[in-house]
């Protein structure tokens, strides 16, 4: 081979392993484009922050809205309380920019409270006149309670009004260890208080019973210590007085 076939000389190919790391970056990359698609649209139903409570007590939650749309605002939430496990008790927090509404009925069967009977529940809550934006949440607080004792969880009903005038119904209810239905509906988990759970009065009851004995005990080590530190006392002086006449005895046969 003479020195111009040399030089212009076909290069070798690309060896496998050059083109593997890329090879490799590249299917990394559709795959995490392919978990942003399928992550993004789960993740922007409407739901309750936090998701869970003390059965019969007080809690405030906030029912979060996202706007799925690129096109269009929200415009109008509205929320349906369980008939099942009616509220004696809702108040709503002001939304700057936002109009709020409360609906209520009168109950089947009374509710006894702390203050008395209830008659009427709140049954919807709806907000307007306010907007979310494209790409932007808005969360709407409630104070609720005191929650029922006798179920695991409180299932609001949410219907999303969008400035094109497409309603988003999230009513669909979730199947336990299934899979999540594609408009659920925004549920509240309810959890065993503390006193059920042996946290309470019993905890408490033990904890007294405890730091009684440990006074006790304590009180008992005190007098134990004393008695202790006058005996050693005693004997000590009765030595001192021991070696004091030893010592002037010497003194005297000298």
């Amino acid at each position: 081979m003479t020195i111009a076939d040399a030089t212009h000389a076909t290069p070798p190919p690309r060896t496998a392993h050059r083109a593997a790391p890329r090879r490799l970056a590249l299917a990394a990359a559709l795959a995490g484009g392919t978990v942003l698609l399928v992550a993004g649209p789960a993740a922007a139903h409407v739901s309750v922050q936090p998701g869970t409570a003390e059965k019969g007590g007080y809690t405030t939650v906030a029912f979060k809205v996202p706007n799925e749309k690129d096109n269009a605002s929200t415009v109008k939430l509205e929320v349906t309380l369980d008939p099942k496990h009616p509220l004696p008790s809702v108040s709503t927090q002001p939304v700057p920019g936002w109009d709020v509404k409360v609906d209520k009925a009168k109950l089947d069967k009374p509710i006894k409270t702390a203050d008395g009977m209830v008659n009427e529940a709140v049954t919807k809550i709806t907000w307007t006149g306010g907007k979310i934006e494209p790409g932007s949440f808005q969360q709407f607080p409630v104070s609720m309670g005191p929650l029922p004792k006798d179920a695991d969880q409180i299932v609001f009903k949410a219907l999303q009004t969008y400035s094109d005038n497409d309603v988003v119904r999230w009513i669909d209810a979730s199947t336990p260890g299934g899979e999540e239905p594609e408009h659920p509906a925004p549920a509240l988990k309810l959890t065993a208080a503390a006193a059920d759970k042996g946290g309470g009065d019993a905890k408490n009851d033990r904890s007294d019973t405890n730091a009684t004995a440990s006074s006790k005990s304590a009180a008992g080590g005190s007098d134990t210590t004393a008695r202790v530190l006058g005996i050693v006392g005693i004997v000590v002086g009765v030595l001192g007085v021991a070696f004091a006449v030893l010592t002037g005895r010497r003194r005297s046969r000298t």
